[in-house]
């Protein structure tokens, strides 16, 4: 089982917003543990298309976005396919959640770095954006926390396990 860190519950607002996301992090990954790659891929959800593993790779995605390319102006790749700018939940052939799962981590690390040193009043340096760090923080812990909550829901679906 994976360790979760309780998000820090008397600190500064930068402690109090980063130990909350990465408390959200850590659920992801928890969420996902142990599941097979059909089980992974499966949509246990009816009539949606939602998979497990689809979810955490939009994850990636969103981490990437909004802390390593808009906030931080980092030129990298684009999450999502040109056909699917809104960042859907696609697998693809080749794809292995134990291969989702590491990306997502090694993203949520990048995003550390990307905002590391920086100030919750600093704006994002991508062109044409104005966003301050904060908003992206507060962004990102309730899409985390809005797809744990979708987490939760297919993985009772897929095998009973319940719980934070």
């Amino acid at each position: 089982m994976s360790e979760r860190a309780r998000p820090v519950e008397d600190g500064d607002e930068w402690t109090t917003l980063t130990s909350m996301l990465d408390f959200l992090r850590a659920t992801v990954v928890m969420k996902v543990e142990d599941l097979t790659d059909e089980q992974a891929f499966a949509t246990p959800v009816p009539p949606s298309t939602l998979t497990l593993a689809g979810l955490v790779k939009h994850l990636s995605g969103t981490e990437r976005f909004w802390f390593s390319i808009d906030f931080a102006g980092h030129d990298l790749t684009w999450p999502w396919p040109e056909d699917d700018p809104h960042g859907g939940f696609p697998i693809e052939e080749g794809d292995t959640l134990a291969a989702i799962v590491a990306e997502y981590v090694a993203e949520c690390a990048r995003s550390r770095a990307a905002i590391a040193g920086a100030q919750l009043d600093d704006r994002a340096k991508s062109p044409d954006l104005s966003f301050r760090l904060r908003f992206a923080l507060t962004h990102m812990i309730q899409e985390t926390a809005r797809h744990c909550g979708h987490l939760d829901l297919m993985r009772e679906a897929t095998d009973g396990r319940t719980g934070q």
